[in-house]
């Protein structure tokens, strides 16, 4: 079936963010009409982790998040310090800050985009195993409290809408499918 051509006339910078820039896009549809659609440019990308001890469970990260005004259980990640940045270089990276453990073996698990409707932002996640002790490095202005789970538990918290990061969900469901 042959898709509708849509094609893109310009876009306006509306708003340049620290981490994301906010643009509008002006559209011509297949009936020739115009219209205005929000786009926001993730400049650089991002890596995440799933961090899995010798037990079995998965260490998490608590934090607080302004969009949702509360805090979130999620998998450690960040973005890329630029945009040639290696994911894994950056999964590795993220680890040891947030969570104070390293790992000489990253394995990658998968890349998704989180938001496709408006975002363009790209996560690749990595696995690590044979975790080595180390210590935190958190950012200015991060706060983050250190939880482990099992695979289990984090499921269940899926299901009950307590865990609702994109990136979390994909990858905790991904690492229980493919190893589990």
């Amino acid at each position: 079936m042959k898709q509708p051509l849509i094609k893109r006339i310009k876009r306006e910078l509306e708003h340049e963010g620290a981490i994301v820039d906010f643009y509008s896009d002006y559209m011509e549809l297949p009936d020739g009409k115009i219209e205005k659609w929000d786009y926001v440019e993730h400049r650089k990308g991002a890596a995440a982790v799933v961090p899995v001890l010798p037990d079995g469970r998965i260490l998490m990260v608590r934090q607080y998040r302004n969009a949702l005004e509360r805090f979130t259980l999620e998998i450690p990640a960040g973005a890329r310090d630029s945009k040639t940045e290696p994911t894994a270089e950056c999964a590795a990276r993220e680890l040891e800050e947030e969570t104070g453990y390293r790992c000489s073996n990253l394995e990658f698990l998968l890349s998704l985009r989180t938001t496709v409707a408006f975002c363009n932002e790209l996560v690749d996640v990595y696995l690590a195993r044979d975790l080595i002790p180390s210590h935190q490095h958190l950012d200015e202005g991060e706060f983050i409290d250190l939880e482990a789970h099992k695979v289990e538990e984090l499921c269940s918290l899926i299901y009950q809408g307590v865990i609702q990061d994109s990136k979390t969900v994909a990858a905790i469901m991904a690492y229980k499918n493919k190893y589990l």
